[in-house]
């Protein structure tokens, strides 16, 4: 039987509403799984119109109502969303809504009520605004499973990004990249890859500052930390290369050389993922006890409710969870 993935609408001012709406009109989805909505009636009401889905969502309150009928989606309703909500709008209701719909679809994995998330996009500052203690998504479904330790992967066709730190400043990033931040990242990416089926991941870790630190003449984090962790993943048996300097690792990745790429920072790994795939690209949170994986963009407040958002990473998204959901069963 095909495995239920519980899928959040993230921020119902966003764009999510309407790419989820959109994706559940794919067929491709239907194949692989049973969707189950997360979210607002009223919000996904409206979505439906967006997306031309005739038989609008069945509203349901436990998952045992669900029907699995494509002309009709199953929506879990947590009713908790103002119809008055003025979309593409920074607010405290969206914030505390989307952070509702995690929680929720959290649950219904951690107890088997769902094989897999798939995540909508949420908006930080209306986690903010809401006082949600959580920077994103991440950070929230690690507090939520207790672990510590997770990081973030980014796929899309012909390239996968892992990175040691995410939502840091800039400014901060060099500190934070230690020697155990660094192995714990390689292990978390070699253990993940394995459960996605490969069966020895080739493992290129970036290096920090320009041309590798050229010998410490331009940063010593690759000689201090990103080398050593490299050596002790090797060590351990993992396939790891590097540290390789930022201008190359990446199109030595996409060429076919390496499975993954370990990036040092946000930007580092976000940019080569959109600049190569943007529209397809997902990201899966690696080092959780369930199967999360997320569309790789943001609530794109300025489209929002326009009808022209693209649903292609939602449905990547859902793919993959269903993908990997197979992977664990075999």
């Amino acid at each position: 039987m095909q495995p239920i993935i519980a899928i959040t609408i993230g921020d119902p001012a966003g764009i999510g509403p309407e790419v989820t709406a959109k994706a559940l009109t794919h067929d491709e989805v239907w194949a692989c799984c049973r969707p189950l909505v997360v979210g607002d009636a009223g919000v996904m009401r409206r979505a439906a119109a967006l997306a031309g889905l005739g038989g609008g969502f069945h509203a349901i309150t436990d998952p045992s109502e669900a029907c699995y009928d494509p002309a009709a989606p199953d929506l879990l309703d947590l009713a908790n969303v103002d119809p008055a909500l003025q979309p593409g709008v920074v607010s405290v209701a969206a914030g505390v809504a989307s952070a509702a719909f995690i929680e929720r679809a959290v649950e219904l994995a951690r107890t088997g009520q769902a094989a897999a998330m798939a995540t909508g996009p949420i908006n930080k500052a209306a986690l903010k605004l809401a006082k949600i203690p959580y920077i994103g998504h991440t950070e929230m479904i690690a507090e939520l499973l207790d672990s510590p330790r997770v990081t973030t992967m980014l796929t899309t066709e012909g390239l996968r990004v892992v990175h040691v730190t995410r939502h840091v400043p800039l400014a901060d990033v060099a500190k934070e990249i230690t020697h155990e931040n660094v192995l714990e990242t390689v292990r978390l990416t070699d253990t993940g890859l394995r459960q996605m089926g490969i069966p020895q991941p080739r493992i290129a870790v970036a290096a920090l500052n320009p041309h590798g630190g050229d010998e410490g003449l331009m940063g010593r984090q690759e000689i201090e930390a990103i080398g050593p962790a490299v050596e002790d993943a090797r060590a351990e048996g993992i396939a790891a290369t590097g540290p390789i300097p930022a201008d190359s690792v990446f199109f030595r990745a996409i060429r076919g050389e390496f499975d993954v790429v370990v990036a040092m920072f946000h930007d580092q790994g976000h940019i080569p993922i959109k600049t190569h795939g943007f529209e397809r690209s997902i990201t899966v949170t690696l080092g959780l006890p369930i199967i999360r994986t997320s569309v790789d963009h943001g609530t794109a407040f300025d489209i929002a409710w326009k009808g022209v958002a693209s649903e292609e990473s939602m449905v990547e998204a859902i793919r993959l969870a269903a993908q990997l959901v197979a992977g664990k069963r075999d």
